[in-house]
């Protein structure tokens, strides 16, 4: 068996290689859009890669899944239920998809997504048990996924799903899809982890259902372009440019230098809250377009004049920035500290109501 677990540091996603070393047969668990690193491993190691899998569809980036089957020839694949208008192979709860002498066993695990699936890995060479789940959205490292994308079952589904997971045995390591970002509020950063250790120590699993349901339903901001990155991901959009991308430089100033900025460049304060935030309090005159439509909203935002992006504390506000000086405006700024730094400085906020 092959096995090599790739991190996205932008959007804090983790997709899988998994391989059978007897057949040189592989699948890429949850392919980000990035997908030449896969097609090199394999031609590296002399893998064919026969399956692209997606546990769910996606909310804070572009799956890889199709962009790898038009180069590689793998067969798509993600549960029966989705939506997707694309063709994929349909898996079912307790089915097993054999690669070499592997068999990767498929739990529908709802709640994050209605779709939403878990992959037990098992080397039969070794034993007939499980000894890896890669777990999607359902249970990472220190939380679990939020499920508000998941209709108004979410939550209980969620529950049932994360302790239908909790019947694994202690021993089997746990791979989830995130490892930090806007999927979980309260991941740890490891990116791997045991069904016994997170029984134990994942604050969220000691709770009970009516607990949990109090807990998860607490409102939580939305993926940057997350509407147009659903839609791309069902195939009813082809927005691949609205997948984050990290590493572009985007200038910043300091709450203390907010007034002597403004007045020299007079530029557009664009809040990427959501409206529940902007409402609620923001820098006056600040217009309200949340991250989650950005790629959507884009012809709101003047192209001739200078944008200042603003948030609760400057993290979201600086991935709109870089995402919006990807496409080529280079007249953004990223406020420092964002609206809590205005608020603790006792400026004034306008209300809105709604």
């Amino acid at each position: 068996m092959y096995f090599k677990q790739f991190l996205n540091d932008e959007c804090g996603c983790c997709s899988y290689f998994v391989a059978s070393r007897q057949t040189n047969e592989a699948v890429v668990v949850d392919p980000e859009i990035g997908v030449q690193q896969y097609i090199d491993l394999a031609e590296q190691r002399g893998y064919s890669i026969k399956f692209a899998l997606d546990t769910h569809i996606h909310a804070d980036h572009v799956s890889g899944a199709r962009a790898l089957a038009a180069e590689t020839g793998a067969e798509i694949c993600m549960h029966e239920s989705s939506e997707a208008l694309f063709d994929f192979q349909g898996l079912r709860d307790g089915e097993t998809i054999p690669l070499g002498q592997l068999n990767l066993r498929i739990l529908h695990t709802p709640g994050h997504r209605p779709e939403s699936i878990s992959v037990l890995v098992i080397n039969t060479d070794r034993t007939s048990e499980p000894s890896m789940v890669l777990t999607g959205d359902s249970i990472f490292v220190g939380d679990v996924g939020r499920p508000d994308f998941g209709g108004e079952q979410g939550v209980h589904q969620q529950y049932q799903s994360i302790h239908r997971l909790l019947e694994l045995e202690d021993y089997v390591e746990v791979f989830p899809a995130h490892f930090e970002g806007s999927c979980g509020k309260e991941m740890c950063g490891r990116s791997t982890s045991t069904i016994g250790f997170e029984r134990r120590f994942n604050p969220l699993l000691q709770l009970s259902e009516g607990q949990f349901n109090d807990t998860l339903t607490e409102p939580t901001p939305r993926p940057l372009n997350m509407r147009a990155i659903v839609e791309t991901n069902l195939g009813i959009a082809d927005d691949a440019w609205a997948s984050p991308t990290g590493g572009i430089p985007v200038d910043s100033i300091e709450l203390a230098e907010f007034g002597d900025w403004i007045t020299s460049h007079e530029p557009v304060l664009l809040d990427v809250r959501e409206f529940w935030e902007f409402n609620a309090g923001h820098i006056p005159g600040a217009i309200s377009i949340p991250q989650a439509e950005l790629a959507e909203r884009l012809s709101e935002i003047p192209a001739n004049k200078d944008v200042l992006t603003i948030c609760l504390s400057g993290v979201r506000s600086m991935r709109s920035a870089r995402f919006l000086k990807k496409l080529g405006n280079e007249r953004i700024v990223n406020l420092t500290g964002g609206t809590a730094a205005w608020i603790e400085a006792g400026n004034p906020v306008e209300r809105t109501a709604g």
